[in-house]
């Protein structure tokens, strides 16, 4: 068994953090068996060398090896991507193919970001792990597999579990043994080390001397919070490499190449809203509507009665709604209503009330409902085109948060024409 040092000589992993360490010494342990590894951590943190250092140590070495970014297939595609299909099977489909579980039969696949598959995808991910088997997209042929599966995720899977996007059957598959690795916020002291691995990789790239921190730089490169990790790291690496003639760096130059600090720190302020923030602006919103509908149908109840009664009558009798409409004052009595209404009530032959108007004015009841109907139509557009955005165009999430089905969410769409 390979030593932890000469694990990272080998895979040219910088940096003697306990955490990194420790990482590296499970994927050497649990390399040579089969059992299916989740890796976890930041973006950025090189999660990617923990599937390949578990392949060259196992007895697949000799077998294929491949990366799948889960996060980078659209949803419509990826169960072809892994499968396979059959030729004819959807739009397109002009040839059988082989898909990657197929393809690496005997070697290891690797799937990163595998928090970001769809909940069909996660099941037919599922029976490979149980049983070696997998149907192709438009077969009805069982097939099976021998692959050994490494996932990767920078999520939390119980938070995915908790909102039903992540299956917890399939976390308790993947997760056999877990193996996390740290920001690089919390190897402090591994900052510099890889500062300087990239200046020198940089310099010898680009033909130009190596560049050099003062104390202070040092300083702040290991202050900063590197919220992109390793490879934001590296990116101001390379910058600073290019750009600058001088190759002695102080900390006033390197602060030009780092984001605004405060973005890097807690801000009590939120980017963006969260679930429950959505909801609770949904509540009031329907409750700010609920009230306005109420306060017109008071009003037009009001208007009624001085059509049939006069003024006189309803001053008398609806003192409370009055009220209720135009405020509290001293001098509620003395509020001016038109003595001769403009409208003239008309009894059909149905017995329902109309009002019809003398002048050019348009019916205050028609008016009033359409106004209702416009306004409570936008904010449903408006509240679905939010809800859609939130959740990147899928409309299950989207139906789920508005409390309406599916099916009744892709009328709205089409009604809408969204």
């Amino acid at each position: 068994m390979e030593s932890v040092q000469a694990i990272k000589q080998r895979f040219e992993i910088i940096g003697n953090d306990p955490k990194l360490n420790r990482a590296i010494e499970k994927a050497i342990q649990v390399a040579p068996t089969d059992i299916t590894v989740l890796v976890a951590g930041e973006s950025g943190v090189g999660k990617e060398n923990i599937p390949r250092i578990i392949h060259s140590l196992s007895h697949r070495k000799h077998g294929k090896y491949i990366a799948v970014n889960c996060g980078a297939i659209p949803e419509g595609t990826i169960d072809s991507e892994l499968f396979g299909h059959e030729k004819g099977a959807f739009t397109g489909a002009t040839n059988t193919r082989e898909g990657y579980f197929e393809v690496a039969d005997g070697g290891t696949i690797f799937l990163d970001e595998v928090g970001e598959l769809p909940l069909t995808t996660q099941v037919r991910l599922l029976r490979v792990l149980e049983n070696g088997e997998f149907i192709k997209v438009g077969s009805s042929q069982v097939q099976k597999t021998d692959v050994r599966i490494v996932a990767a995720t920078n999520v939390n899977l119980f938070d995915a579990i908790e909102k039903g996007k992540f299956r917890e059957d399939l976390y308790y598959r993947l997760s056999t043994v877990d193996i996390t690795l740290p920001p690089l916020r919390d190897r402090k002291d591994d900052i510099h080390l890889l500062f300087r691995k990239f200046v020198a990789d940089f310099a010898h790239k680009y033909k130009m001397p190596p560049l050099k921190l003062d104390e202070n730089a040092i300083q702040l490169l290991q202050k900063f919070r590197w919220s992109g990790n390793i490879r934001q790291l590296r990116n101001v690496a390379e910058q600073i490499s290019v750009l600058e003639t001088n190759r002695d760096i102080s900390a006033v130059t390197l602060q030009s190449y780092l984001p605004v600090l405060g973005n890097n720190l807690p801000s009590v302020i939120k980017d963006k809203k969260s679930e429950s923030d959505f909801s609770t602006e949904r509540e009031i919103l329907y409750k700010v509507l609920f009230d306005m509908k109420s306060d017109l149908n008071d009003l037009k109840k009001l208007t009624l009665e001085l059509i049939q009664n006069g003024v006189s009558k309803v001053q008398e009798t609806n003192q409370n709604l009055i009220k209720k409409i135009y405020g509290s004052k001293e001098n509620d009595s003395e509020i001016d209503f038109e003595e001769e209404p403009r409208s003239a009530l008309i009894t059909t032959q149905n017995n329902q009330e109309l009002y019809q108007e003398h002048d050019d004015n348009y019916l205050f009841a028609e008016t009033i409902e359409e106004e209702e109907t416009l306004r409570l139509e936008q904010k449903e557009i408006e509240m679905i085109k939010k809800s859609l955005e939130k959740n990147k165009g899928k409309r299950k999430a989207a139906a789920d948060e508005l409390g309406i089905s599916e099916r009744t969410l892709y009328r709205k769409i089409k009604q809408f024409d969204l």
